[in-house]
């Protein structure tokens, strides 16, 4: 199998989006932020709003290579682009796990767990 590409540098620009991004999360993700981190998800590194090369991962567990994506509607007209990131991401070796707005807020738990699962596989 080939050896994941590497992500290097983030731009300053990124950066300062990343951190304003984290003082400006949605309801979705804030309810999501709050859960994970809760005790069943301490034995892993989860970072919020994380800058990854040029992009800005919503949630991302660095040592399993996991992008985790809460997605509002606007990705409903962004599913072309949404799909390339993805892509690119995967040519860098993570996994992109998507849920929906309503998925974290309607039905936490099964959004648990399934980030759980895919952190134990």
């Amino acid at each position: 199998m080939e050896k994941p590409k590497r992500i290097r540098g983030v731009s300053p620009q990124v950066q300062e989006s990343a951190e304003r991004l984290r003082k400006q999360m949605t309801p979705a993700e804030q309810t999501l932020w709050q859960a994970l981190r809760e005790t069943r998800f301490r034995q892993w590194r989860i970072r919020r709003q994380h800058p990854l090369g040029k992009f800005i991962l919503d949630f991302c567990v660095t040592s399993h290579r996991l992008a985790i994506e809460v997605d509002g509607s606007i990705h409903d007209l962004q599913q072309e682009h949404d799909a390339e990131r993805t892509t690119m991401l995967e040519a860098y070796g993570y996994r992109v796990i998507r849920f929906r707005n309503e998925e974290v807020e309607q039905d936490l738990e099964k959004v648990l767990q399934c980030i759980e699962d895919t952190l134990n596989q």
